[in-house]
Parts: C-alpha cells; structure tokens; sequence
C-alpha cells in the first residue's frame, strides 16, 4: 500500500541553542518546548534587557499555535573586554575614609595601586554610559533568540515528520481492517436469522411460520447493520489522510477524529454478530487507541 507522506506535520517537542557576543558581552539562548493543549510561552532573560520577553513571545506565536515553549538567555559581561572608567565619587570617598587614620598617623596614605584595587573604583564604561552600545547588544541577543525559535520550529517538524509516518501506518492498518470487516458485515443478516429462528423455535416449542422469521430476522438486520458503520470508518481515515497533509496545525481536528473512530468501533463491535467481526472490532479500537497516542504530540 502506497501512501503519501505528511510534508508539514509539527510536533510539540524539541529543543534548540545559539550562542553569541558583541561589545565585551557573550550569551547563550536555549528553547525548549514540550506538550501543551494550547501556547504556553515562559520566558527567563539577564536583568538590564528588559525588551528581549516581548520580542521573545511575539516570535514564538508567530511560529507555534500550541505547546509549552521554554525561552532562557543567560548574558554576562567581560569588563576586561570594555574600557575601564574611574569612578571619582567612590574614590573621595574612600580617602576621606583613610584621612583621619592618616593623620593620626596609625596609618600611612594609600597608593594609587590600592585605591584603584578597591571595590567599585574602577567601573565598565558601558554599564551605563554608552546606551547605544547597550542597545546594540540587545538587539544582537534578540536576533539570537529568534534564530533559535526558527532552531525549536526545525526541531519539531523533525518530529513531526516521525509522527507522521507512524500516523499514515496507523491509518493503512485501520483501512486493512475495515477491508477485512466488509465480507463478516456481509454474513450478518443470514446470521441473525438463523440465531432468530433457533429462539422462535425454543419460545414456541415448534417451527415458525416462515413469513414471520424472514419479518423479525429483517428488523433485526437493520438494527445490526454495520454497513453503515463501515462506510463512516472509510470516510474518517479520507479525512486523517487530508489532515494530515495540511499546512497548517491539525492536533485539535486530528483529536476530534479520533473520537469520531472510536464511537464507530464501539457500535461496530455492539451490532456484531460474529466472532470474527467482534475480533476485528476489537482490533480496530487497538489500532485506533495506538493513533490516538501519537495524536496527543501533534501540533
């Protein structure tokens, strides 16, 4: 059996990672996304940034409809890496401190070495003074978030693909099953009448007339019917099919299916006659229960 392969399936796992630095600043961008029944977006970035969770959930709902989406970006700053400033304020500061021990003498002044090893004399000069160079690392880190968003997206049409494949082998083995179905369904109504002769016979003591089996056998028949339940089963794997080669998320409707599959199977196998149509109700709903697994990843 041949059949066609999904070409957009998304799932709602994955996981993605870009690194980046700029201007004595480096940082690291993770993603990750797990099942979710609708878009969850959390987001978890350096102090200072403020504009990166915007710009982060923005991105994520252009990309994802569903599922719980992770965003955390870790920054840090090289001071080593930038040019260095005096902070004046914090130095007076410290030698008005020393100068009483100083002239009392139970001390001799500072040096310049140590007054400048001293916490917060010396300070980046672009911690607070240079927004432009700030900003531009902003803007760097937010493109580094979006590449790896457009990472996350890859990853889970990765997985999409698999789910698909496993998808379209669940709905071949359902079409087997329902090809096998139509000759038992076939049988049914010669069935019912034997199985309704059998009991007229035992409730009467004798054999009914048969005008009267022929009758009751065929109002039975059309109560346990399951031509017609055949032929909706044929119709729901049309619709998966189509489903899933959308281009656009179909877990929801794909959901939606799986239960309109299943309440077929539980009528096909309450009208069975049959050991055999029973046994291949039973499958079905095995079958069916295995898709409806898989659907609960798709996006």
């Amino acid at each position: 059996m041949t059949s066609s392969r999904p070409t957009a399936l998304s799932g709602m796992t994955g996981f993605a990672r870009q690194d980046g630095q700029l201007e004595g600043w480096s940082w690291a961008v993770e993603a990750r996304s797990v099942n979710g029944r609708n878009l969850e977006v959390r987001f978890r970035g350096p102090a200072g940034f403020d504009g990166l969770e915007r710009g982060a959930r923005e991105a994520a709902q252009k990309r994802f409809q569903r599922g719980q989406i992770g965003v955390n970006v870790q920054a840090k700053h090289s001071e080593a890496g930038g040019q260095g400033r005096v902070n004046l304020d914090v130095l007076e500061r410290y030698l008005e401190l020393c100068a009483p021990y100083v002239s009392s003498g139970r001390a001799t002044p500072p040096s310049m070495d140590g007054l400048l090893s001293l916490r917060g004399v010396i300070e980046a000069g672009d911690d607070e003074g240079d927004a432009e160079g700030h900003a531009a690392v902003e803007a760097a880190i937010a493109a580094s978030i979006t590449t790896t968003l457009d990472g996350l997206k890859a990853a889970r049409l990765e997985e999409g693909a698999s789910l698909g494949a496993l998808l379209i082998g669940f709905l071949d083995r359902i079409v087997t099953l329902v090809a096998s179905a139509e000759p038992e369904a076939g049988e049914q109504p010669m069935m019912i009448k034997q199985r309704f002769e059998r009991r007229l016979q035992e409730l009467a003591g004798e054999a009914a007339s048969p005008e009267r089996i022929v009758q009751e056998a065929a109002a039975m028949a059309i109560k346990a019917d399951v031509r017609e339940e055949l032929d909706r089963l044929g119709a729901h794997i049309a619709s998966g099919r189509a489903l899933l080669m959308e281009q656009v998320a179909a877990g929801r409707r794909l959901d939606f299916l799986t239960q309109e599959f299943m309440r077929e199977a539980n009528t096909l196998c309450a009208k069975s006659a049959t050991p055999a149509l029973t046994a291949i109700g039973l499958d079905l709903k095995a079958v069916i229960d295995q898709f409806r697994e898989q659907v609960q990843n798709v996006e």
